[in-house]
């Protein structure tokens, strides 16, 4: 759902500034067209998991999702336990929406605070207050939503340590069953890349990292990714997904999936049309034209990955989590056996990058630090 109030300096997704009020209920037409024709490559299984992401899916009205929930559940079975997350961020809340998406089946919100100080908000473009993150965290309580991320950056332009400490105690009294926790990087593409701000250097990003790294440990959250933090039982299944080289469906303008079809050579990846415009109008002319929906034939563009890439692709994903993958993990997700990548794993080993854990592997504190270079070494 790509469409944002603004498009802040710092952002590479695919996002579009909105030019009405609300977006065109016409792109809920769009997306359940867009999952018929993907339900011929998804027969016989089910939903787990569905991620409402942007852009700002908060500036649809529940309604919509109510619609779109209930056309893909009389298409496809959901799991008793489908987590259904929806992406928003507090300026975009109207006072008691949250209960109205709780009710259309949103179980999990993803808040996008980014930060609590008044001068790194403007800094970054954000068009919501600190004060406006406290109001919809009560709000998602009021809601019975308890069960939500609060997303936050560190090491921001002009930040100190303080002020980024400061931040983390904040998140953390909200008391979020989550917290994504990452650093703010320049992406090629985007405003802070053409016109960098001045920015905390390397020594003091790490300081910051750190320092953030141990507030949350003392809090109760447990990191089990580069950049998720979890209660107890509270970890985000969907992205768990991504990162163990799950199959996923991508349906809206500029989305992505992948979907194993025969292990090893085909799994296949899927890529939507960027401009919301475009995608649309590929749904509507496959929509009348010979195939049509059902037919198998879906918009977009797809290529399978190739058997060589295979070890990068999973390894690109699995090193990311703290606890690594199993044995078994790698063999089910990509068709092969271990000793397809057992040099690069001994070589990683033996650079204390990786190690050995009762069934697989796991990035080493090392390697967490240096995962670009562990990441890396399963190139083909």
């Amino acid at each position: 759902m790509p469409w944002c109030v603004r498009k802040c300096p710092y952002c590479d997704f695919n996002s579009h500034q909105l030019k009405s009020a609300t977006p065109d209920g016409s792109y809920i037409d769009a997306l359940i067209r867009d999952f018929d024709m993907e339900l011929p490559r998804a027969e016989g299984r089910r939903i787990g998991t569905v991620f409402f992401g942007g852009g700002t899916p908060s500036l649809f009205q529940p309604e919509d999702f109510s619609r779109l929930l209930h056309a893909l559940r009389q298409r496809m079975a959901f799991a008793d336990d489908v987590e259904i997350t929806l992406e928003a961020n507090p300026g975009t809340i109207e006072r008691g929406r949250f209960s109205g998406y709780r009710d259309a089946g949103i179980n999990r919100v993803s808040l996008g605070a980014q930060t609590f100080a008044p001068r790194a908000l403007e800094l970054l473009g954000r068009i919501h207050s600190a004060e406006d993150t406290h109001l919809a965290v009560d709000e998602l309580r009021a809601a019975k939503l308890d069960n939500f991320n609060l997303d936050l950056m560190y090491a921001l332009p002009e930040q100190t340590l303080e002020e980024a400490v400061q931040d983390v105690r904040i998140a953390c009294a909200l008391a979020p069953a989550h917290i994504s926790y990452y650093q703010l990087t320049l992406e090629p593409g985007t405003v802070f890349h053409a016109r960098p701000p001045k920015l905390p250097d390397e020594e003091a990003a790490w300081a910051i990292q750190t320092a953030g790294q141990a507030l949350l440990a003392d809090a109760g959250y447990v990191q089990y990714e580069v950049s998720a933090y979890a209660q107890p039982g509270r970890r985000c299944r969907h992205n768990l997904n991504y990162w163990l080289f799950g199959d996923y469906l991508g349906l809206g303008a500029g989305a992505h999936g992948k979907l194993s079809l025969e292990l090893p050579q085909r799994i296949l990846r899927t890529v939507k049309p960027k401009q919301p415009r475009e995608y649309q109008d590929q749904v509507r002319r496959l929509d009348v034209g010979e195939g049509g929906v059902g037919a198998g034939v879906a918009i977009g563009e797809s290529s399978f990955i190739a058997p060589a890439d295979l070890p990068f692709e999973f390894m690109l994903n699995a090193l990311r989590l703290n606890e690594g993958f199993s044995v078994g993990d790698y063999r089910r997700r990509t068709g092969l056996e271990m000793n397809s990548v057992a040099p690069r794993l001994a070589d990683a080993e033996e650079r204390g990058l990786l190690e050995s854990r009762e069934d697989g592997w796991r990035p080493t504190e090392l390697g967490r630090r240096f995962l670009n270079d562990l990441q890396a070494s399963f190139l083909a």
